[in-house]
């Protein structure tokens, strides 16, 4: 049975994704590149068609030629699309109640006939990359797309020698991909989408571990094309004034512009201003400007700005506020430029950044934010792809057919904070076998993660053997944002390789170890005795660990709020919240230096008090850190 695909078939943007070995991972082409834009060049009557990169490049050159953004037609008749709509660079026909088609080279072809061009490419670019054919997929639609829509992209991924094993909503598989099938019962979410070329909100309830679409709105003419028409607009004025040529009559040269633009635009999603430079526009004139961000964003601002009458009727169908939301997501390249991400923050009154609650977390209830979450925390070019190729790994059961050829003689992990083991690959798992899990970060600001790998069967980590040591690094981020994904395989030769990724850039270390199961007999056996005698007072050193782990991170959260708030805070409360922080470091103290195990029953009963006596505390900075991002929002002075 042929592994299951991912399949994000975009407007402007598509992506082949694949579980391996419990990590979501987007598939790269021949050359690295992991968008592959949804653009076909037909060269000419009997030619092979020329898919993504390539065509994007001659789209300029022959736009008669060249079919782009041909998802908008999918599924629908001539009748149902409005007369602006029609207003493209290559000749499309659709009259009435028949299908609509593009004719290029004497030839009528139907929007399902060149979206399989796109998706023949994908199937070839995983195929290549997992050495394997590749023949069936879960493909993602947007979430307003009627069943002749949703057929038609069936039909599509038919015609590129695909079994289309489901059809999934974008903002369904988004969601999978930030994980937030794992939230509470009937958690709300929005998932802002802004591509390419469209625009939609959606709003979704997951209730049972199922997500359904309460309302959707947006607009198939709004997105980050519209960003770079005004973008280039600006850049061919400015050549005109410098006394250069007019690009609207120079198609090669308007595609430099173009590409200009483009990027420009993309650096400054992390730059506050950009060099651009068109040397040689003409034998004797070359351009440059000096771009900043602020130019960037009163140039689209009001483009922008069209999302929010969506964002509002989305929410009024659904009967919701967006103080009912949990969490807001964001999907599609052009969420990454601030701007965008600032609208969003201001349209749902959401947290920009978690510890803007502020930093202290004594509890699950009484620190609720007043409005939904902006999760931040996946690569939105990506995180529909990935939804899918989640998705595909559920229908496909996971990793089950193993080789058997030999086994692992003891566990394999790495240790995690606290010094911990944590398990990868159990003992006497087949091999070759692999196997991941997500891991994310304990303090702010981390640069990057130390992967300590592991053998053995003991709970902490000092009891196990160490294979080895290497650093991934990352994006600094706030705790628990940074996604890593750690995969461990071990080859039919016994090797084992260890693989850990940063899922919102791709970025990934890969590290090969000595044999994980050429060990020595009588070693083996006495981590399995050792093991089972020790079993017992290991549990309670990890029961212990975990505990004081979080009875600290409380401490201290305590402290810095009583720094902050000891002068609103009465004489009274203060004392009682020093005498229970004392309580939990008495506690603390208990750990007796030999086992480095205390009291934990001491120990949680403290950190319980603590919880407690801190709820003014906490309310208290949390209406402080309210006030201060409505003061800087210039919303009360």
């Amino acid at each position: 049975m042929s592994k299951i695909v991912g399949i994000d078939l975009g407007t402007t943007n598509s992506l082949v994704a694949v579980v391996d070995s419990g990590i979501p991972l987007v598939l790269a082409d021949g050359e690295g590149q992991r968008l592959t834009p949804s653009v076909v060049h037909f060269p000419g009557p009997d030619a092979e068609p020329v898919v993504g990169h390539k065509a994007n490049r001659v789209r300029v050159l022959k736009p008669a030629e060249t079919v782009y953004s041909i998802k908008r037609f999918m599924g629908r008749r001539g009748n149902e699309i409005p007369r602006e709509e029609m207003l493209i660079t290559y000749p499309i026909r659709g009259e009435g109640a028949g299908p609509v088609s593009v004719e290029i080279h004497g030839r009528a072809r139907t929007p399902e006939e060149i979206s399989a061009e796109v998706l023949k490419k994908l199937k070839r670019d995983a195929e290549a990359r997992l050495n394997e054919p590749v023949n069936r997929a879960v493909i993602t639609v947007p979430a307003y797309f009627n069943d002749a829509q949703r057929n038609a992209t069936k039909r599509a991924g038919e015609l590129a020698g695909f079994t289309v094993e489901r059809i999934v909503n974008e903002p369904t598989a988004a969601a999978l991909a930030y994980g937030l099938d794992k939230l509470k019962d009937r958690a709300r979410i929005a998932v802002y989408d802004l591509g390419g070329g469209t625009f939609d909100l959606s709003v979704l309830e997951l209730n049972g571990g199922v997500f359904q679409v309460l309302a959707t709105n947006g607009n198939t003419r709004l997105g980050g094309d519209d960003l770079d028409k005004r973008i280039i607009d600006f850049l061919a004025e400015k050549i005109r004034a410098a006394g250069g040529p007019d690009a609207a009559e120079n198609l090669p040269m308007l595609a430099r512009i173009r590409e200009a633009a483009e990027q420009a635009k993309i650096n400054l999603s992390t730059e506050t201003a950009v060099a651009i430079a068109l040397p040689f526009l003409t034998p004797t004139f070359s351009f440059s400007l000096q771009f900043t961000r602020a130019e960037l964003e009163n140039l689209t601002r009001d483009i922008i700005a069209r999302t929010r009458a969506h964002c509002l009727r989305a929410l009024a169908d659904a009967k919701l506020e967006a103080a009912d939301l949990d969490q807001v997501i964001l999907v599609g390249g052009q969420t990454r430029m601030p701007l965008v991400r600032a609208m969003v923050t201001e349209i749902f009154g959401c947290a920009e950044f978690e510890e803007a609650r502020g930093s202290i977390r004594l509890g699950t209830e009484y620190h609720r934010p007043k409005g939904p979450l902006l999760n931040t925390s996946q690569n939105p070019d990506e995180a529909v792809a990935l939804g899918a190729a989640i998705q595909a790994e559920i229908l496909a059961g996971g990793f089950r057919n193993v080789l058997l050829l030999d086994v692992t003689p003891l566990s394999l992990g790495i240790e995690t904070f606290g010094g911990l083991m944590n398990v990868i690959i159990h003992r006497n798992s087949t091999i070759p076998v692999k196997a991941g899990e997500m891991f994310t970060t304990a303090v702010d600001n981390q640069k990057n993660m130390l992967i300590h790998v592991l053998q053995g069967e003991r709970e902490r980590a000092a009891d196990n053997w160490s294979l080895g040591r290497f650093t991934i690094d990352f994006e600094p981020a706030p705790k628990g944002v940074p996604r890593i994904g750690v995969q461990f395989e071990i080859d039919a030769n016994g090797i084992l390789h260890v693989l850990a990724r940063d899922t919102r850039t791709g970025k990934q270390t890969v590290v090969e170890m000595k044999s994980a199961v050429d060990v020595d007999d009588a070693a083996v056996q006495r981590m399995v005795e050792e093991s089972v005698e020790h079993a017992f007072e290991d549990l309670a050193a990890r029961r212990w660990i975990e505990a004081s782990l979080r009875a600290r991170e409380t401490a201290n959260a305590a402290r810095k709020g009583l720094a902050d708030c000891a002068s609103e805070l009465e004489e009274t409360l203060r004392a009682q919240i020093e005498a229970a922080i004392q309580a939990v470091e008495v506690a603390l103290a208990t750990e007796k230096p030999g086992t480095k195990v205390g009291d934990t029953a001491q120990l949680q009963t403290a950190a319980r008090a603590l919880d407690e006596v801190t709820r003014p505390l906490a309310n208290l900075l949390m209406d402080k850190a309210m006030d201060a991002l409505l003061r800087k929002r210039g919303l009360i002075e």
